[in-house]
This record gives structure tokens, sequence and C-alpha cells, in this order.
């Protein structure tokens, strides 16, 4: 079976930031100020940010794993699961327990949603 993939690190970001997507969301700018990583003291900026929240990838790194969990208030071991199902998908049997379990439940996923969803649509456009 094909490994998961999604944007579970912007989706993470646009649950909790973004005024202009729901009143009971922290600015851009309010994230930026407390996502500071405690190992290093990086600090991303409002336009990776930005661009995160309108769903484009940004170039994962241990320093904006430990950022962006700072900033939401979220474990790392969540936020780190965010990324490596964003960059490298997790297998079915994977997210079934542990961080990446967690971090699907925080989505809202069930695990082979999509999957299923896949087969759905070629069962309906094959009639079988």
């Amino acid at each position: 079976m094909m490994a998961q993939r999604r944007n579970a690190l912007n989706e993470l970001l646009q649950q909790h930031v973004g005024k202009h997507t729901g009143p009971d969301k922290m600015s851009v700018a309010q994230f930026c100020a407390k996502a500071i990583d405690p190992d290093t003291g990086y600090q991303p900026s409002t336009g990776l940010i930005g661009k995160m929240i309108r769903d484009e990838p940004p170039k994962v790194t241990p320093e904006l794993v430990g950022a962006i969990a700072v900033g939401l208030g979220l474990p790392r071991t969540i936020v780190a699961a965010a990324a490596h199902l964003q960059l490298i998908g997790y297998e079915e049997t994977e997210l079934k327990g542990g961080a990446p379990a967690a971090l699907m439940r925080r989505l809202g996923v069930e695990p082979g949603e999509p999957e299923r969803a896949v087969a759905e649509k070629w069962r309906h456009n094959t009639d079988q």
C-alpha cells in the first residue's frame, strides 16, 4: 500500500493561525512572536508562515519544527509527525499509534481515508 501524504504541517498552522480564516485564530505576527525554537533560537518569518497558511510547502528543518511546536503550544512529537507526513508519508499501519495517530486525530482524519476515496471514485467511474 502506498504511503499517505498530506500537507499536515501546513494544516496544523491553518487550524490555529490566520485571522482572515477565523476569528478564534491568532494572527501570523502573534504566532511568529511566540514561535522560537528552544534549541537554536530560530524564528520563522511572517512571510514563511503566511506562505504555509496559503498551503505552500516549506523547506522543513528541525528548527522550523521546534518553532512551530512552541508557537502552537503542541508537543514537538506531534509537529515532527506532521513534518514526516508532509515530506515522507506514513503507511496506514504506522498511523495507528503514537504521535502519528495523535496527529491524524488532531487533523480529523481517519487512517486510509484518501485511499478509500480514490477506490470509491474508481469504483464509481468504472461501474465496478
